[in-house]
């Protein structure tokens, strides 16, 4: 199957899948986790389609092994600036992880900007995920010198555990 874009009647099993997959804890989390240090949920219902929103260009994409199946993966993709579509929200469902599954997600994200005109994608991701971080790299992001401050007095993505996170910035030309 490839990535279709997300209906309106997607957007609970989004937000399911996307809590479990970043803020899943115990032996039901994946490797991408970030429960050990951001609690609470990473989006809800009201945030998600507020962001839809109020990006009109954006793309909300899943992933099914079969058409009317489970949503098993999903992407975000945002025009930005200059060409340069932001990439975010890449999620597998935790018990699929490390299975390949991941990758072609990122490979029909990468597939669907280009189609849309995006020369370069980037994207944000915690400083201290170190594997993940990793895995966009061998993938062919790379760092760039840019960090931005990660939003400590805004708890709709969750609230911090740690005084010491921010975001780096990678990026793949097209």
């Amino acid at each position: 199957m490839t990535l279709r874009p997300a209906a309106p009647a997607d957007l609970p099993a989004v937000v399911t899948l996307v809590n479990a997959a970043y803020r899943g804890a115990g032996a039901q989390a994946g490797w991408t986790t970030e429960a050990a240090y951001i609690d609470g949920p990473r989006i809800n219902l009201g945030l998600l389609q507020a962001d839809l929103d109020a990006q009109p260009q954006a793309m909300l994409l899943v992933w099914r092994e079969i058409p009317e199946g489970e949503i098993l993966g999903c992407v975000w993709l945002e025009p930005a600036a200059e060409e340069a579509w932001y990439l975010g929200m890449l999620t597998v469902r935790p018990e699929l992880q490390a299975s390949g599954l991941g990758r072609r997600i990122l490979e029909g994200a990468q597939t669907a900007a280009a189609k849309a005109g995006a020369r370069r994608l980037r994207m944000t991701v915690v400083n201290i995920r170190e594997s993940l971080i990793a895995w966009y790299q061998r993938r062919g992001y790379t760092l760039t010198e840019e960090r931005r401050p990660f939003p400590y007095a805004d708890n709709r993505f969750g609230k911090p555990r740690r005084d010491d996170l921010e975001f780096v910035v990678l990026e793949k030309a097209l």
